[in-house]
């Protein structure tokens, strides 16, 4: 069976993003945000509360790191400060729980991605892991419910994916860094940083993605470019 085209030889670990890679997530998120401009539209337009919750979000990452419960903190003291703490107490509330409705995202699998693990894990000999960021349950909750961490043989969550992150990985795995192919839909924290380190890279872009993760393209002899993660399996046949 030829798989050259996208797995390297030295391929033995193919790590799988979670979020807008295997599930939509961020049209969740940026449902959300409307919603949040809309209520809030009595204390600015909706491009300046948007700009100025990314602005808080952005200040809370060093403390808050990724996540819905991140989100939601963020939401608060952001309404809180266009409002110059005018909000009243309804207000709030309603705010909290549509932040709470993140927490409960479907996690259904995008088209193609339960049948693309199934063979992955049938017909090859790759061992395949679930690499994510953001708050551990969150994501573990949301993988439950998605239904695919059978296919995979560990799931690790970091506080974020970085060079060092993809390192640690790699050890953790007991592997080379050429040895790891990671699948994801973020070119900063999916592609960027596990080349930085010698790993390969398979993008798949989604229609949906959070400002915070926007970058330039990466042209890398190390780095393919896939519409849709079905077509892993596809390109064997």
């Amino acid at each position: 069976m030829n798989l050259k085209p996208l797995f390297p030889p030295s391929t033995e670990v193919i790590a799988f993003d979670a979020d807008d890679t295997l599930w939509d997530c961020q049209i969740y998120f940026n449902e959300v945000e409307r919603w949040y401009c809309h209520a809030l539209q009595a204390y600015g337009s909706a491009e300046s509360i948007s700009a100025s919750l990314y602005e808080v979000e952005r200040s809370n990452m060093a403390e808050l790191g990724y996540g819905s419960k991140a989100v939601i903190i963020s939401l608060v003291e952001n309404a809180l400060r266009v409002s110059k703490g005018r909000l009243d107490n309804a207000l709030l509330q309603r705010i909290i729980d549509k932040g709470r409705t993140l927490l409960r995202l479907p996690a259904t699998p995008l088209p193609g991605v339960e049948d693309t693990l199934a063979w992955l894990k049938q017909h090859t000999t790759y061992r395949l892991l679930l690499f994510t960021k953001g708050d551990s349950l969150e994501q573990e909750q949301k993988a439950e419910r998605s239904g695919l961490l059978p296919y995979f043989e560990e799931m690790v969550t970091v506080s974020d994916k970085d060079a060092q992150a993809y390192r640690k990985l790699c050890a953790r795995c007991r592997i080379k860094p050429q040895q790891l192919l990671m699948v994801g839909n973020s070119m900063k924290s999916d592609i960027a940083p596990a080349v930085q380190i010698g790993a390969y890279a398979i993008y798949i872009p989604h229609h949906c993605t959070w400002q915070y993760e926007v970058m330039e393209p990466i042209r890398h002899p190390n780095v393919r470019e896939l519409k849709e993660l079905r077509e892993l399996k596809e390109s064997s046949r």
